[in-house]
C-alpha cells in the first residue's frame, strides 16, 4: 500500500478505555480542581505540526490543540496550554502542574504503569524521511546510518528496537532498520532542521508521523519519504492516575466527539484525511 494513501484507510477506532486497574486511594482532586477554576492546564508539544505546534504569533495551533479545547468546553471549562519536556509528562509526576496531556502519546505498557489513557483518538503511521539528494531508495539501506528522532517518542524506541505496542490497538510490526547511531533530539522540528543541512551532514535520515512529514514538505523543507509506514501508532489522551473520577469523565467526553462526529472534522481539517474513524 502506498504510504501516503495510508493515511486514509487506517483501522476503525472504536471505544476504547484504557485505565489503569489500580487506584490510588484520594480521587476526585483533579476534577474538583477543574471544576473550581473552570481552567484545565494541558500538556502538549511544540513541535509536531501539524497535531501541535506554535504559529508565527507563538500561539498554540493543531489538532491536538482543538481537540484540548473541545474536552475542555464540553467540561465547563478552558484549555490552558503547556509546552513542558517529553519525559516530564510520560514520567507520570506530574506534581499537580497540569490535569490532562493531549499531545499524541502512544499508549505503551510501560507508560501504562504510571499513567492513565482514558480514549484513544487517532492513530497516524509513522515512516523514514531523507534529504531529497539522497541516493538511497530501500530501507534496508539505513541499516546502520545516522538516523535522528524526538527524545522519549516511540519513534526513539522503534530505532532503539524498544517499542511495545498493544496488538489490541496496533497492527503487527517489525523493526526495518538497525540504525548505526541513533541521535535523539527535543523536538521533530530540530530533526528536520539537521537533516535541511544537506544529505548526510548531521544525520542520514530521520524518523517521525507521516502527517508530520508531509507538513514539512509542504513548508519546503527538503526531504522525501523513503518505503511504507514501519508501523502504525495509536495516540491516547493522557492524564493522572491520582483522578479516577476526571478520567472517566475525559474518556466519555472523547466518545461524545468521537460519536457526534467532531473528531473526524478535526481530524480532516489538519491531516486532509479521516484517522479518526475510516476503514481498510
Amino acid at each position: 500500500m502506498n504510504i501516503i494513501k495510508s493515511i486514509a484507510s487506517i483501522g476503525s477506532i472504536v471505544g476504547v478505555s484504557l485505565l489503569a486497574v489500580s487506584q490510588p486511594v484520594f480521587s476526585g482532586e483533579v476534577m474538583d480542581r477543574v471544576m473550581e477554576t473552570k481552567v484545565i492546564r494541558v500538556a502538549t508539544n511544540s513541535g509536531y505540526p501539524p497535531a501541535s505546534y506554535l504559529n508565527a504569533d507563538g500561539v498554540f495551533e493543531g489538532y491536538d490543540i482543538d481537540v484540548s479545547k473541545e474536552v475542555a468546553k464540553r467540561m465547563g471549562a478552558k484549555a490552558e496550554f503547556l509546552n513542558p519536556a517529553w519525559e516530564a509528562i510520560t514520567s507520570g509526576k506530574w506534581g499537580g502542574r497540569w490535569e490532562m496531556s493531549i499531545g499524541s502519546m502512544t499508549p505503551t505498557p510501560a507508560r501504562a504503569k504510571v499513567l492513565d489513557f482514558p480514549a484513544v483518538y487517532y492513530y497516524t503511521p509513522a515512516a523514514f524521511y531523507v534529504h531529497k539528494d539522497s541516493s538511497y531508495e530501500t530501507l534496508s539501506e539505513l541499516n546502520g546510518k545516522r538516523i535522528g528522532a524526538s527524545t522519549g517518542s516511540t519513534f526513539e524506541y522503534y530505532l532503539q528496537h524498544e517499542l511495545e505496542l498493544d496488538p489490541a490497538y496496533s497492527p503487527a510490526f517489525e523493526f526495518a532498520v538497525t540504525p548505526g547511531e541513533v541521535r535523539t533530539y527535543e523536538a521533530d522540528s530540530n530533526v528536520l532542521d539537521d537533516l535541511r543541512l544537506g544529505d548526510g551532514k548531521r544525520l542520514d535520515a530521520g524518523i517521525t508521523s507521516v502527517p508530520t512529514i508531509l507538513e514539512a514538505i509542504k513548508a519546503n523543507y527538503p526531504i522525501r519519504i523513503l518505503g511504507e509506514a514501519v508501523f502504525f501508532e495509536p495516540l491516547a489522551v493522557v492524564t493522572s492516575r491520582d483522578d479516577p473520577e476526571f478520567s472517566k469523565k475525559v474518556g466519555e467526553i472523547i466518545e461524545e466527539v468521537r460519536a457526534d462526529g467532531t473528531l473526524v472534522e478535526l481530524s480532516k481539517k489538519w491531516f486532509g484525511a479521516d484517522l479518526v474513524t475510516t476503514s481498510h
